[in-house]
C-alpha cells in the first residue's frame, strides 16, 4: 500500500468531479442536488492552480486517485472552512479517508489557524464518525434543512 498526496496539477481536468460523482454514488440524489457544484469545484481549481496547490490535494493509493479534500482559507486565522473531503466508493472503511483528513489537518494546522469548521448531512454516517475519530466535536445541527445540516468544529 503506498498512500501518497498529490497536487491537483498533476491530474487532468474532470477529476474532481468524478472522485465526487463517485464517492456519493450511494444515493442518486446528491448527483442530482450537488452536480453543478461539483463541476464548479473542478473548474475552479484547474482554473486557479496555484490556490489548488495551497488548499486541495488529491489522496492516491498505487498511483490511483481515490480521494481528495479541499478546504476554504478566506477566514484565516480565525477559520477554514472544509470544501469537499471524498473517497471512492470501493475505498471506504478501509481507513483511507482518515489519513486523508489528517494530512489537510497537518497541512491547515501549518498556517496558526484557531478553528476548522466542516458540514455534513444525516446520512452521511461514515463522514460523521471520521470527523468525530480525529477531535471535530457537533456544533450544530439543523432540522429540514435542504443543504449540509451538521456543522462540526475542531479547535487547534
Amino acid at each position: 500500500m503506498s498512500i501518497e498526496f498529490k497536487k491537483v496539477g498533476d491530474f487532468s481536468r474532470g477529476i474532481l468531479f468524478e472522485l465526487l460523482r463517485d464517492s456519493y454514488s450511494f444515493n442518486c440524489n446528491y448527483e442530482q442536488k450537488c452536480s453543478s457544484d461539483w463541476h464548479d469545484c473542478d473548474d475552479f481549481f484547474f482554473d486557479n492552480l496555484h490556490i489548488a496547490d495551497k488548499c486541495c490535494f488529491i489522496t492516491t493509493l498505487n498511483n490511483e486517485a481515490i480521494g481528495f479534500v479541499c478546504w476554504d482559507p478566506r477566514n484565516m486565522p480565525e477559520y477554514v472552512e472544509i470544501g469537499h473531503n471524498c473517497i471512492l466508493q470501493r475505498y471506504k472503511g478501509n481507513g483511507y479517508g482518515k489519513i486523508q483528513l489528517k494530512e489537510a489537518l497537518n497541512r491547515i494546522a501549518q498556517n496558526d489557524v484557531k478553528k476548522i469548521i466542516v458540514k455534513t448531512n444525516d446520512d452521511l454516517i461514515p463522514a460523521q464518525r471520521n470527523y468525530e475519530s480525529v477531535g471535530f466535536t457537533k456544533s450544530e445541527k439543523r432540522e429540514n434543512s435542504k443543504s449540509w445540516n451538521i456543522d462540526y468544529e475542531l479547535y487547534l
